[in-house]
């Protein structure tokens, strides 16, 4: 006969409850962010009519990802809240432009697959008992291709070989949701034995909010490339 540690396991109920609450706050100040841009046309034609404010504003994306992965240790929790917020921010003013390419019912409902695919995948990377960590590094090599890919299709500009990207786009980022969802558990079983500062474990679960952030995002792009509807 076996007894179960209600201690822990509700432990890591509630480190796995405040990466979701700040995956979902990250995903709703991206979305009224981009609403608003959207709502306000001047603002989004002086995004889409500069060069300089629209990369600028992709430089200042990487660097704050980078910056809120690497330096999450050293960082103040008040800094790490500060840039995953800014980041929210800078990523909902980048995605505007969807408003005016694709109708909001599209939108909508590609949201909503979205939402209902990372929910499933979110559920079985949580309560499987597969390690998942086998697949990491295939995972991590079908990251770097797309990414390498879309760089090399962004000179080529052909439509098909896109489709065919935003079709490996899904795939990979509905297996990476179940993969990282894991990863996240298994953290959180770590850090139940460590002698962590409530600090540092509010910090872990804002990094892991923002890499589900992450996959959520892509996965919503590549299904709204696949399944969107264009404006006439």
């Amino acid at each position: 006969m076996f007894t179960i540690d209600t201690s822990y396991s509700q432990t890591i109920s509630q480190f796995m409850h405040k990466v979701y609450g700040w995956m979902f706050t990250g995903l709703l100040v991206t979305a009224l962010t981009s609403y608003l841009m959207f709502a306000y046309p001047a603002l989004l034609v002086h995004l889409l009519s500069s060069t300089f404010s629209l990369y600028g504003l992709m430089a200042a994306q990487l660097g704050l990802v980078i910056y809120l992965s690497a330096a999450i240790s050293t960082m103040s929790y008040r800094a790490a809240v500060t840039s995953f917020v800014a980041y929210s921010i800078l990523t909902g003013m980048l995605l505007s432009p969807i408003f005016l390419i694709y109708a909001m019912s599209s939108i909508c409902m590609t949201f909503v697959t979205a939402a209902c695919m990372f929910g499933g995948m979110a559920i079985y990377g949580y309560y499987t008992e597969t390690d998942l960590s086998q697949f990491g590094s295939i995972l991590l090599m079908g990251l770097w291709g797309l990414i390498i890919a879309s760089l090399v299709n962004w000179f080529f500009a052909s439509s098909s070989f896109d489709l065919f990207l935003s079709f490996c786009g899904v795939l990979l980022f509905t297996a990476l949701t179940a993969y990282d969802v894991q990863k996240i558990k298994n953290l959180a079983r770590v850090i139940e034995y460590q002698e962590n500062s409530q600090e540092m474990s509010n910090k872990i679960a804002l990094l892991g909010a923002l890499q589900l952030y992450l996959d959520f995002i892509n996965l919503f792009l590549y299904l709204l490339k696949l399944m969107g509807k264009k404006r006439k």
